[in-house]
């Protein structure tokens, strides 16, 4: 397979801006598109500053508009923006409400360094909506995270013009042979995903309990302490769980820390496939703890399980806390 060097470097060069625009446009707004790559061989074509300041300017706008976007989505339609971020990555483990807890916890700059992350850079601008953050606040950050990223790598291709160029000329006269090794390093990074997947099928192998039965032991002598995973997002728009501990993966073990480790937990997130809770419970096992159950169907099963959720759907907040004795608090289950 043979390549026609000059017309794509030709090509490149009179279009260069509007390639850069729309490949990062695309890739922003979540399409599986390389964008590195293309901002690497823009740079390396760059014939003056004045293309090298417009294919930046390119960049960085594409990149806000995208991120805009996906902030007018978290904060328009919440937790459910993010919801759905995760049921597409293959593996459910990645769940959002790890990413948005290490959001909350970098704050402003975690948008100036999402971009550099694979994965949050689409996550962090819905997260930012549905966490209310300003407007302006965010637009600043996003673009500073833009222009580091895009001006990281068109700078590296012009440094390494050179070489780029040898490697298009290289490709030009072994297409077939790079294209082949392309594919296979694209199989071997889907075989790894798939791998990471069934080791989670097998961590999701463990005891859980449903909401039914959660409501039943919550009203008993002794009911287990509740462990609420669901992200900040979820929290600032529903509500806290009544008798429940929010946390995170990173605070579990502080969380916990006055808990008897002879107590029942139950772990519960808004996560696909209970992903978060599956975790935490492991996690808790290997501490010591006797007991720790991941609730079947997450925070939605627990909504649903409610006395008159289905009559008063406008108000799942007071809903969860309708009828739900406290677990004690936190720092143990009832004598």
């Amino acid at each position: 397979m043979e390549l026609d060097l000059d017309q794509i470097r030709a090509t490149l060069q009179r279009d260069a801006v509007w390639v850069v625009f729309a490949n990062v446009l695309m890739q922003q707004l979540g399409l599986p598109v390389p964008v590195v790559p293309t901002l690497l061989v823009a740079g390396s074509l760059l014939v003056g500053a004045g293309q090298g300041g417009a294919m930046l300017a390119a960049a960085v706008l594409a990149s806000v508009m995208a991120d805009w976007a996906w902030y007018l989505a978290g904060r328009g339609f919440g937790y459910r923006v993010l919801s759905g971020l995760c049921r597409l990555s293959i593996n459910p483990g990645s769940c959002v409400s790890q990413t948005e807890a290490r959001f909350v916890r970098w704050g402003v700059w975690s948008l100036v360094v999402a971009k550099f992350v694979p994965g949050f850079s689409t996550v962090a601008p819905p997260i930012a909506g549905a966490l209310r953050m300003p407007l302006a606040s965010f637009t600043i950050a996003a673009g500073a995270g833009a222009a580091l990223w895009a001006g990281s790598a068109i700078l590296a291709g012009w440094l390494l013009r050179e070489q780029l160029q040898g490697g298009i000329a290289a490709l030009a006269e072994h297409g077939t042979t790079l294209l082949l090794v392309v594919l296979v390093l694209l199989g071997l990074w889907l075989g790894w995903k798939l791998w990471r997947r069934y080791r989670f099928r097998q961590l999701a192998d463990i005891r859980h309990i449903d909401a039914a039965t959660l409501l039943e032991v919550l009203a008993s002598p002794q009911p287990p302490l509740l462990l609420d995973l669901r992200g900040p997002a979820m929290l600032a728009e529903t509500g806290p769980i009544a008798g429940a501990t929010a946390t995170d993966l990173d605070g579990l073990a502080v969380a916990v820390g006055a808990w008897p480790k002879d107590a029942t937990v139950v772990t519960l997130c808004a996560c696909p496939e209970d992903a978060t809770a599956i975790q935490a419970a492991r996690m808790l096992l290997q501490m010591g703890y006797r007991s720790a159950l991941p609730l079947r169907g997450g925070y939605h099963a627990w909504l649903a399980a409610q006395p008159g959720a289905h009559a008063d759907p406008a108000t799942p907040a007071q809903a969860w806390g309708r009828g739900i004795p406290p677990a004690s608090g936190t720092d143990g289950p009832a004598g």
